[in-house]
């Protein structure tokens, strides 16, 4: 899959780092550094926003940064508090805000929470007939309903665990190679497989600027070395 000329699925992850400010002033800002950096996508975690309910403020910001993206990937996420974002939302509010996004010159991927969907294949289609990807949580079903980029991300409690997470990306990458793959094992155990998609199948990883988005997550320029590294390998 190419977006803005990026190829998303092979070689080397990609480095997204999330935006997590709580005001319009704050998020443009960090949006203009992260232009600027070695990342190469920006994710808004809109759920982090303060005044995600305000849509006009919510489009304001869209159009401020869209000049800013037109070679830089950008991911629109509403993470819901069920699946550890940062506020509870309606679904009405949620819908609004994923078609605010859709109709949205700067946004090339939109985040969409597999199971919290009530008809998730029928929302997936609408939001690509408007000329965006999706991102969707959880594998198992994520090929039947649509997807254009499945994410599996995951607590581990064990070593096991985490070595489960690789075989199962590793496996899915082998037998569905036109589906990227995102999978994330979370906190100081599960570190290596933000830096291991490049052997397993894993085709974007996160990375921080100063606020971590979730735990176990690298500075940019950490990961940024540590992945020329590996691939240099």
């Amino acid at each position: 899959m190419k977006i803005k000329g990026t190829e998303v699925g092979t070689g080397r992850p990609l480095i997204c780092v999330p935006v997590l400010e709580k005001t319009k002033e704050e998020v443009i800002k960090e949006v203009e550094y992260l232009v600027k950096s070695d990342a190469d996508m920006i994710e808004w975690r809109l759920d982090a926003f303060e005044h995600y309910t305000d849509y006009n403020e919510v489009r304001e910001i869209l159009q401020q940064i869209a000049p800013l993206l037109k070679k830089k990937l950008f991911l629109y996420t509403f993470r819901t508090a069920k699946q550890g974002g940062v506020v509870s939302v309606d679904r009405e509010t949620l819908n609004d805000l994923h078609d605010l996004a859709a109709e949205s010159e700067c946004v090339d991927l939109i985040d969409l929470e597999f199971f919290e969907e009530e008809h998730a294949a029928k929302r997936m289609r609408e939001i690509q007939k408007k000329g965006k990807k999706v991102v969707a949580s959880h594998h198992d079903h994520m090929c039947e309903g649509g997807a254009d980029i499945v994410k599996l991300v995951v607590t581990p409690k064990t070593t096991e665990d985490v070595l489960r997470l690789l075989a199962v990306t590793s496996e899915f990458h082998s037998e569905n190679q036109e589906t990227p793959i995102i999978t994330v094992s979370m906190g100081k155990l599960g570190a290596v497989s933000r830096v291991s998609g490049e052997t397993f199948g894993s085709c974007v990883t996160f990375a921080s600027h100063g606020k971590k988005s979730a735990p176990g997550q690298f500075q940019l320029e950490e990961m940024q070395q540590t992945l020329a590294m590996l691939h240099e390998g």
